[in-house]
């Protein structure tokens, strides 16, 4: 086997130059380098190439790459809200996972609009990327024809389509929400209500139909206006549901939140009506975002691990482009409660 290089004037080295090094013809270098699935070089053979590649210290001209495929080596990431606790962990696990399979990823941020999804989406196509992860999908909201159209792999990240099958890493909401449940009824509460986030986002339908069926199933008999859809995620939203039904004959005795920052004003709610946290009303929050351990009392709240998802919607995506096409694979993770001193006994 040839060790010579091609070009021996230090010039960068080629493709060429590491098929020539571990002895193989061109195409098997290439095959052997891009990993590929549909024509897979046998295992030695790839090592060897690896090697070579390796000791010439041989880098892909991305750029050609990206000529013939006509796609570029990045992936684009919609995200809808940068200011969200959630979203740094979601997207630091997704670009983790594409940094390890050679990928550039693109982040562009829509402030929950549809206009500026539909233009950032525009966007990212225009560059040609390889693939997209959304994590912006409304769930009554199809894909945009051009995108199906585009062939480029789609993947949704904690988020899920009501009518198109598109792969997706979300959580198993209806477990957080059972287990928060049972918490608090283990603790004697009996009047729990649930202040929820909006419905367009597939976790807030799943939490607000998990809450319902399971406290049925349960045999607690609440009023209709116990479970509450809120229009934002804002501590404001939560303060103002709460502070609705603490005004009540039947005041609830515990709150479920759909995420931290409306438990937190919760919080506030209680307060102005002269209550205390956990004694008169339990709180339980939905997500452990940062600090929430910080907060006086210590947030009760249901950790939903955001890296993990992130790391499993950019696996998906890399499957699908490995395999040159979709998946119809999906991924359902299992949140975990944590207990804190934010919730208590109900009073008697």
């Amino acid at each position: 086997m040839s060790t010579e290089m091609a070009d021996p004037a230090g010039a960068k080295p080629t493709l060429r130059d590491v098929a020539l090094a571990a002895g193989v013809h061109l195409a098997t270098a290439s095959r052997a380098l891009s990993d590929s699935k549909t024509r897979p070089v046998n295992p030695r053979t790839a090592a060897l190439v690896r090697q070579a590649a390796a000791k010439l210290g041989y880098v892909p001209d991305q750029v050609a790459r990206s000529l013939r495929t006509h796609r570029t080596p990045a992936i684009g990431v919609l995200i809808p809200d940068m200011t969200n606790p959630v979203m740094p962990p979601l997207v630091r696990g997704a670009e983790q996972v594409l940094a390890q399979h050679g990928y550039t990823t693109l982040f562009a941020d829509t402030d929950n609009d549809q206009a500026a999804e539909t233009q950032r989406l525009a966007m990212f196509l225009s560059w040609r990327v390889a693939g997209l992860i959304l994590a912006t999908a409304r769930r009554d909201q199809p894909l945009a024809p051009e995108l199906v159209n585009s062939g480029v792999p789609v993947v949704l990240m904690s988020r899920k389509l009501d009518a198109t099958p598109v792969p997706s890493a979300t959580i198993d909401e209806s477990v957080g929400i059972a287990q928060a449940l049972d918490h608090l009824i283990g603790l004697g509460h009996r009047r729990i209500a649930y202040l929820g986030v909006p419905l367009w986002t597939s976790a807030g339908h799943e939490r607000l139909v998990a809450f319902r069926e399971i406290t049925r199933d349960r045999g607690l008999d609440l009023p209709p206006e116990f479970a509450q859809v809120c229009d934002g995620y804002s501590e404001r939203d939560g303060e103002a549901a709460l502070a609705a039904l603490l005004a009540r004959p039947d005041r609830p005795t515990a709150v479920l939140t759909g995420n931290d920052m409306m438990a937190l004003g919760c919080y506030d709610a209680i307060r102005a009506a002269g209550l205390r946290c956990p004694a008169d009303v339990s709180v339980v929050g939905y997500n452990d975002m940062p600090l929430t351990h910080r907060v006086d009392p210590p947030l009760t709240t249901v950790r939903v691990p955001y890296f993990d998802l992130g790391r499993q919607a950019a696996s998906l995506l890399v499957e699908a482009l490995d395999d040159r096409g979709s998946t119809e694979r999906s991924v359902r993770l299992t949140p975990r409660l944590l207990v804190r001193d934010s919730t208590a006994p109900a009073p008697t």
